[in-house]
């Protein structure tokens, strides 16, 4: 199974705003929703999940299969809850997917990348620095190489890079 990491950020990393907003693109959203749709799946963690939910975004997505990654032992209707990236990667290999998105936060990156699960990532970089915010990933150790698979200018500003994680 092929694990994706997918992730927009500013140009100095972050993912969201310190107060969890994210002023991306249309353009931006419009990818994000294609790529979701593309793949019917996607793996976030729970305060990702609950802000996509308020904003309606699995119904712009397409209402693809859903894990949280999560400590809380939550219930829902339009979610699996876990607390393990191994246990969300076994549930989407028995729903038989074959490529996994996994979009987010910071921890629930951090996680996947720790336990050397993401086989790609792919960032679409939008024109924009937060002084403070949200970073890519958490405060960790985690360190990873990565090899340059493609570089994609998908409007005026904005670019998406793609890259292979060596492992």
């Amino acid at each position: 199974m092929k694990v994706i990491m997918y992730m927009a950020i500013t140009a100095n990393g972050m993912i969201a705003t310190s107060d969890d907003d994210t002023p991306w693109s249309k353009k931006e959203f419009e990818s994000f929703h294609s790529m979701v749709r593309k793949h019917k799946n996607i793996t976030v963690g729970r305060k990702t999940y609950e802000l996509m939910k308020e904003a309606n975004d699995f119904k712009n997505c397409g209402n693809p299969f859903t894990v949280v990654l999560s400590r809380h032992n939550n219930k829902s209707n339009d979610a699996i809850f876990v607390s393990t990236p191994k246990a969300a990667l076994k549930i989407m290999a028995s729903k038989g997917f074959r490529e996994v998105l996994i979009e987010g936060g910071a921890k629930a990156n951090t996680a996947f990348l720790s336990e050397n699960l993401v086989d790609e990532i792919i960032l679409d970089i939008e024109p924009m620095i937060f002084g403070k915010g949200i970073n890519l990933l958490a405060e960790s150790n985690v360190s990873k190489r990565l090899k340059l698979l493609g570089i994609r200018k998908f409007s005026a500003n904005e670019l998406q890079v793609h890259y292979k994680v060596l492992k």
